[in-house]
């Protein structure tokens, strides 16, 4: 019987992709996949159907990766990051019935990220949006409240794009409130990828200029110090 399999293919750099992932494209007859996804992944799918779309189809891919596992055919749709946050899994499982379907997980760009910075989320984090092509705005912006309330690192994905050039500065303007303008702030653009570019900052001087969609911002808690350039939140271990 056929198998759905729900990829997770990390941030983009094979080195970041889990065995398990590579496996079973490997061993999948057809991948799907977001058109430039499918670039990280072009040696590995030579040979298979491949079937790729642009931006905000992924409902279309989910229902064509269900149709070829209901012709028989062992199937990846692959995310990056993980499957489970902001990528396929949700809508497979909605949409999928009478099928048999494995998520596979991948290394998220938060974690890629962090580990770039030094060990920014070593305590609770909260990781939020600030897409609001599916989630209302001022919801989006509750949500950035009270993580900054309850003291929380904070991981924003989806920053900044061309339509939504002040989703970024609004956000820090409501953490600010809450957080000292020294917290350390570290700003990784194509996180785990041979391009990546990693600032390290604090809340009163982020360039918001130079954040874009393809990169991941983390924000410290009251906790939060630098150390020879690292980002570290403490845990809490007794250090002598």
């Amino acid at each position: 019987m056929a198998k759905l399999f729900v990829v997770g293919i990390g941030p983009g750099g094979r080195e970041h992709m889990t065995l398990k992932a590579i496996e079973t494209i490997k061993s999948c007859q057809t991948i799907v996949g977001y058109k430039p996804y499918i670039g990280y992944v072009e040696d590995l799918v030579e040979g298979k159907e491949v079937f790729s779309n642009g931006m905000t189809k992924e409902i279309e891919r989910c229902k064509f990766a269900i149709e070829m596992v209901k012709e028989g055919k062992d199937t990846a749709i692959i995310s990056t990051g993980d499957a489970g946050l902001y990528g396929m899994a949700g809508p497979i499982l909605e949409l999928a019935e009478g099928i048999d379907v494995e998520i596979i997980p991948g290394v998220t760009a938060s974690f890629s990220a962090a580990s770039e910075l030094g060990a920014p989320i070593m305590h609770d984090y909260a990781s939020i949006s600030l897409s609001d092509l599916l989630t209302p705005w001022d919801v989006i912006l509750k949500r950035v409240e009270m993580a900054a309330k309850g003291d929380f690192v904070i991981t924003i994905y989806n920053p900044r794009s061309k339509g939504r050039k002040n989703h970024l500065e609004d956000a820090i303007n409501i953490i600010r409130k809450y957080r000292n303008e020294a917290t350390p702030v570290g700003i990784v653009r194509n996180s785990g990828r041979d391009d990546r570019e990693i600032r390290v900052t604090d809340l009163k001087n982020i360039d918001f200029q130079v954040v874009d969609m393809l990169s991941t911002v983390i924000i410290g808690n009251s906790n939060t110090f630098l150390k020879d350039g690292k980002i570290v939140t403490p845990r809490g271990y007794e250090i002598k």
